[in-house]
């Protein structure tokens, strides 16, 4: 046998591919040698439950997994979420009451809510007059005489603590190619807000003046306007740099144009119809609380669909990261809401920040957001990082989606359509973890925004749910 190939590997410059332990690529690479360290870890992070799952799905005949994803993600990309109108919660909510507080996320009590969602529930209370003032607001949320109940139980979704009561006006959107609606508060803006935890004064005077004059003039203006096609509109603000959650510049600026001819027509005096145009265009963040509510009532209908192991709710409450797959029904999987990595306004640091919160992770759930922020490397300067990273991102996520949104496409990547449609079983399987950019709260109530980052959901909801379509499916 000649060794003389084997030998002569060992006389020449040796270049190394390391995967696995870094030690060893420490090691060459203080020995002189040129090493390249391969970041990869194996499936579900060699835990041997989710091993046996993923495989004992691979193997089972019980039901044709890729077949009902397709069914699922079809259901998305035919989705049509369209604009019809703007209510109060009590009148078109689905359930809601008036005793009833709905917050983001997967389900929480008053005891187990962060210090952002607290202060949104406080300031929930005092708006609705049932407390009249911070200390009572607490006692009567602690009685046990007020319900709360996820967002996403009602058809609905909010952005950060994620708070909608009885009395709020609400956006109303319906999927025209299915029925079903999504409905959303209106944004506030940035700072010093409800959906951030804050309820000063001037919080609750900004909030009664969306309820009595902003949404009669929004409603008035679509009422003329007639529905607003969400999906063109969604289409168009990705190729304008906008990615449909953290940055909304495009989005806001095409309300604001297709809103503002019937705005002037209405008849109402001319200092609140200038006052709700200003509003909106000094609030870059007032296409937000469209985009996800079009994101939820294009999702809803894939919900269900047996033996689909498409994600269809992503969500967090500030103390837990909550995802449900379409297959396994309403079952929540939990686990530890995380840490935002990323820029702070003045004053404030990583020591001031809450964890991970809001329903707004339901538009990189549709494939737009934080999957799609090759169409926004101007985010970056919002939420960190660079220009690259955002290709970067977006290209990761295909390697965990079932297809591409052919009607939102990306022009750095060639129109190439986004990554759409979750499969719990390629995040398990590659170690890939949805990419989801986020507002910053403070922890403690009443203070609001503090910044604004990426964050990575926690990987054992997603091994949870791996086990969990195994006992189901296999």
């Amino acid at each position: 046998m000649n060794f003389e190939p084997v030998s002569k590997l060992f006389l020449g410059n040796l270049s190394v591919v390391n995967l696995g332990l870094e030690s060893f690529a420490r090691n060459l690479s203080g020995a002189g040698l040129p090493v390249v360290q391969v970041d990869w870890k194996p499936p579900a992070g060699g835990d041997s439950k989710v091993l046996a799952a993923l495989d004992a799905i691979a193997l089972s005949s019980k039901v044709d997994i890729d077949k009902a994803n397709d069914a699922a993600v079809s259901r998305v990309l035919a989705a049509k979420p369209t604009v019809v109108g703007i209510g109060l919660a009590r009148d078109v909510v689905p359930g809601m009451r008036k005793n009833l507080i709905l917050h983001a996320g997967p389900p929480v009590t008053w005891q187990m809510m962060c210090g952002p969602m607290r202060g949104a529930v406080m300031g929930g209370l005092l708006y609705e007059g049932l407390a009249k003032d911070a200390g009572e607001a607490a006692r009567l949320a602690a009685s046990g005489e007020i319900d709360f109940e996820p967002c996403h139980h009602h058809a609905s979704v909010g952005p950060m603590a994620g708070v909608i009561t009885s009395g709020m006006p609400v956006w109303i959107l319906e999927n025209k190619a299915f029925g079903n609606r999504a409905f959303c508060t209106l944004n506030e803006g940035l700072g010093k807000v409800l959906r951030y935890g804050a309820y000063s004064e001037e919080v609750l005077v900004r909030l009664r003046w969306m309820r009595d004059e902003l949404a009669p003039v929004l409603a008035g203006a679509l009422g003329l306007h007639g529905p607003m096609d969400m999906k063109t509109i969604i289409a168009q603000i990705l190729q304008m740099g906008d990615d449909g959650h953290n940055r909304n510049r495009a989005g806001t600026s095409i309300i604001i144009r297709e809103l503002a001819p019937y705005i002037v027509l209405l008849d109402e005096p001319r200092e609140r119809l200038s006052k709700a145009l200003a509003f909106m265009n000094a609030n870059d963040h007032f296409f937000l609380n469209l985009s996800m509510p079009s994101a939820k009532c294009s999702l809803d209908p894939a919900m269900g669909i047996e033996g689909s192991s498409m994600i269809v709710t992503m969500a967090r409450n500030g103390t837990e990261f909550g995802i449900r797959v379409s297959g396994l029904g309403e079952r929540w999987f939990t686990g530890p809401a995380g840490m935002v990595e990323g820029l702070y306004l003045p004053g404030f640091s990583a020591a001031d920040a809450a964890r991970d919160i809001g329903d707004s992770v339901i538009t990189e759930t549709a494939g737009i957001g934080g999957f799609a922020m090759a169409a926004a490397p101007a985010i970056v300067k919002f939420v960190g990082g660079s220009p690259q990273d955002s290709l970067d991102i977006t290209r990761r996520m295909y390697e965990i989606c079932i297809t591409e949104n052919d009607a939102y496409q990306i022009p750095a990547l060639n129109f190439r359509g986004t990554p759409t449609g979750i499969d719990v079983r390629k995040v398990v399987e590659t170690g890939i973890l949805p990419a989801i950019n986020t507002g910053i709260a403070h922890k403690e109530p009443g203070i609001g925004m503090v910044g604004a980052g990426l964050v990575k959901p926690p990987e054992n909801v997603f091994f949870d749910a791996i086990v969990a379509f195994a006992q189901r499916y296999v």
